[in-house]
């Protein structure tokens, strides 16, 4: 995938320079939700009067869109970095500053109030819950699927004995 042009800065392209570990980006799924987890933030900080409400909205619009996945290739962090996530929360920091444009910095405004132990584990919990939703929605929808996300008969009747013996 090619980038026509790089929204990120200096700290993603360290980040792509000192941690070269596997090869593998970030998902998808967790990108996305970073673009969320941002715009909600950006929103919030201007209804609190924390961030100007023009700048909240286009840095919420630019995490808008990363969410939408218009800007995936913008994400060359590799899945194996720091523990907390720091170099994708820079990353998504940087790539959303430059879309909002003028007067956007990437740690005074998209990063405001926000670090990065909460934002990166959040992403990746949200991206799991949505790709698990989606699955799990998938497969009961399909009648010859459906039947096997039911207990098992013999399980049914286990956990009824365990219920019973639990009430004596």
């Amino acid at each position: 995938m090619a980038v026509q042009q790089e929204l990120w800065g200096s700290e993603t392209s360290k980040a792509v320079d000192n941690f070269p570990v596997s090869g593998e980006r970030v998902p998808v799924a967790v990108v996305r939700m970073l673009g969320r987890v941002k715009a909600a933030a950006a929103r919030t900080n201007a209804e609190l009067g924390l961030l100007d409400s023009d700048v909240a909205e286009r840095i919420a619009a630019a995490g808008d869109e990363v969410a939408e996945g218009e800007h995936d290739e913008q994400f060359p962090i590799d899945v194996f970095q720091t523990g907390s996530g720091t170099s994708s929360n820079m990353n998504a920091n940087e790539v959303m500053a430059n879309l909002a444009g003028e007067g956007a910095h990437p740690n005074d405004h998209v990063n405001m109030g926000q670090s990065s132990n909460d934002v990166f584990p959040s992403a990746v919990h949200l991206a799991a819950a949505a790709e698990a939703t989606d699955s799990t929605t998938a497969w009961r929808a399909s009648p010859t699927i459906s039947g096997a996300l039911e207990p098992p008969v013999a399980f049914s009747t286990a956990k009824s004995r365990v219920r019973s013996m639990a009430e004596r």
